[in-house]
């Protein structure tokens, strides 16, 4: 495979803009690209230490990012839109941090439109966690399904509160990992609608809000999550990071770009959200004409960026960015070593 993405350089994409102003629909992940030919590279180019790469970055439309030139080394500041930012004038800052849960003015990470459904849904559950969660017990009729403006009734919800909103989920297929067929990373669990509670008790009662598809008797739920904006920056993990394409959402074959995987490897390995891994194809063996000819694969070919939104203790899921040829489990995925301060 490649070398480290950072023995070199920082290295400018072509024709990079002096300065750039931000507009709505923009993403962290664009930007990055309009002035790095690795857009992972941002802490860099920002001059980011490892505790400010942790946090969300605030960068809105109307900000005018500039690129400094001098000492020899590139790197970007911030031109705050003074009239958006409420200052009297324009100073020269860092993405800012704030303690703020949503802020949908905000540039994001990637394309939201492409993983919101992906971002505040139960998706992966161990089989204890399954078992021990609220459970959908009965409806008024003797109907098995169930459906918008339905009323239903559940059990063991007794931290539930009176107009609190819970989502349905459905068991779904375990996730192997590639490396160990052997070992489950994690059960994926199927959403399938939104309830809201109508009156706590041993049996609670339930008014189906939404559903992506029809709720049934003995599907489980969680309570729906604050939500939380995706605005943290491309980076690489402290320790190089390697494993494999474990999933693909759905019943996807070949995933291109703006399509959602899972890799075997999670907050335990040390990914966080906003960690990138390059994907290569898996090698394959050569075709031998004697079998006295030495075993030999074919060389990893890079076929796209990944960008991890949502991780789990042993697996993690991510966004395929710029890929070139069709991502497929058990592509090998690789994650470089940063050298932030």
């Amino acid at each position: 495979m490649a070398g480290s993405a950072l023995a070199d350089e920082l290295k400018l994409a072509e024709n990079a803009p002096d300065s750039y102003t931000v507009v709505k629909g923009d993403t962290l992940w664009g930007i990055s690209g309009k002035f790095l030919k690795q857009p992972w590279r941002w802490p860099e180019i920002w001059q980011l230490n490892k505790e400010e790469i942790k946090n969300p970055h605030w960068i809105y439309p109307g900000d005018v990012i500039v690129l400094d030139r001098t000492g020899g080394k590139p790197r970007l500041r911030l031109l705050k839109n003074a009239k958006a930012d409420g200052r009297g004038g324009s100073g020269k800052l860092s993405p800012r941090v704030r303690i703020s849960s949503l802020d949908g003015d905000a540039t994001p990470s990637i394309a939201l439109s492409s993983i919101e459904p992906f971002l505040y849904k139960p998706m992966i559950m161990d089989a204890a966690t399954f078992k021990a969660a609220p459970r959908i017990a009965a409806g008024p009729d003797n109907r098995v399904l169930y459906t918008q403006g339905d009323q239903i009734y559940a059990v063991n919800m007794p931290e539930a509160e009176s107009g609190e909103t819970w989502q349905v989920f459905r068991q779904g297929k375990d996730i192997m990992n590639p490396d160990n067929p052997k070992e489950v990373l994690g059960m994926q669990v199927n959403y399938l609608g939104d309830v809201r509670v109508s009156k706590v008790g041993d049996v609670t009662t339930l008014q189906v809000r939404s559903v992506v598809r029809e709720i049934q008797i003995g599907d489980r739920m969680v309570k729906a999550p604050e939500k939380t904006f995706l605005n943290y920056a491309p980076h690489l993990p402290a320790q190089a990071i390697t494993g494999k394409v474990a999933s693909t959402y759905g019943e996807v074959v070949d995933v291109g770009s703006l399509m959602t995987v899972a890799i075997n490897k999670g907050a335990l390995d040390g990914v966080d959200v906003g960690t990138v891994f390059f994907t290569y194809k898996a090698p394959r063996a050569i075709t031998k004409e004697d079998r006295s000819e030495p075993d030999l694969l074919t060389p990893p070919i890079k076929n796209a960026n990944l960008f991890i939104y949502r991780v789990f203790p042993n697996l993690s899921y991510g966004l395929v960015l710029d890929s070139t040829q069709p991502v497929n489990v058990g592509d090998l995925i690789k994650a470089e070593a940063a050298n932030a301060e």
